[in-house]
């Protein structure tokens, strides 16, 4: 027979003793493993695993499931942001358990919620309420590149959105490479710059973009491209890209995500030159 810690980290780390009872897990069993060290008590009723993540538990304490960024980021998701408090769904109308320096923020939408971690549709559609578009759809395409939403998911998404933001999930892709290109390909359509992406060119390789067939775009992730070799096979792909009459633009996180009138004035300034 599985043990209560089994039970509770089949239930994913944390757990009410009421779902636990029909594996048949006693008030006792649960009493037993407590004393013993190999769970403990969140509240009253509910129970973790010691594996249980710090912001699950806290948002099993609060009554709900983490929701938002910080569910995203534990199913593996790229995010653009952390939330600064856990973000706890509620379902529509669940019961707020308030704790000592309680900061949760709360969300009550319907769905069928467990305690613990909600899920990435649910954490998708939530996140865009707090956190917008760009944070959505870097996500959601994430998401979709990782296996983690189905057609049926998908479908569920996009009606959950606001209408006018329907059109977002209409243009995303499954083969993003990083949610640091989500954003760069989101703001480009924004502007009317239309881009071809992961492109294989002959003697060159993959790249990120292609714009009107001469300006080559590489958006560098915050720990990409650090080490001198790495640097070194990034300047041989780029003289490369020259001798067949591409110019190749560069650009970090950083840059992507605090400077970007730098970034759109230099694609600005490339695209002039190939045009003329």
């Amino acid at each position: 027979m599985p043990t209560p810690l089994m039970l509770v980290e089949l239930q994913g780390g944390v757990a009410r003793g009421s779902r636990l009872a029909r594996f048949g897990c006693t008030r006792k069993d649960l009493s037993d493993a407590v004393r013993r060290g190999a769970l403990s008590r969140v509240r009253a009723g509910v129970f973790a695993a010691p594996s249980c993540a710090g912001s699950v538990r806290t948002a099993a304490l609060h009554g709900g499931a983490l929701s938002c960024s910080g569910a995203l980021r534990m199913h593996g998701v790229w995010v653009l942001a952390d939330d600064e408090h856990p973000h706890v769904w509620l379902g529509l109308a669940g019961r707020r358990h308030p704790h000592a320096h309680c900061e949760c923020v709360e969300h009550y939408r319907a769905g069928s919620m467990r305690l613990g971690l909600a899920p990435v549709e649910q954490a998708l559609v939530q996140a865009f309420g707090c956190h917008g578009e760009e944070f959505f759809f870097a996500a959601y395409e994430s998401a979709w590149a990782l296996g983690l939403i189905g057609a049926d998911a998908r479908r569920r998404i996009r009606a959950a959105l606001p209408v006018r933001a329907r059109w977002l999930a209409d243009i995303a892709r499954h083969d993003a490479d990083s949610g640091l290109e989500s954003i760069v390909r989101l703001r480009l359509h924004l502007l009317g710059i239309r881009v071809e992406t992961q492109v294989s060119i002959d003697g060159v390789g993959r790249v990120d973009f292609v714009v009107e067939r001469r300006v080559i775009l590489e958006a560098d992730g915050k720990d990409n491209h650090a080490g001198r070799s790495e640097r070194h096979r990034d300047l041989i792909r780029d003289a490369a890209a020259s001798r067949l009459g591409f110019e190749t633009l560069r650009f970090d996180y950083a840059m992507i995500i605090h400077e970007w009138s730098v970034v759109i004035a230099a694609i600005s300034g490339a695209l002039a030159r190939a045009r003329s």
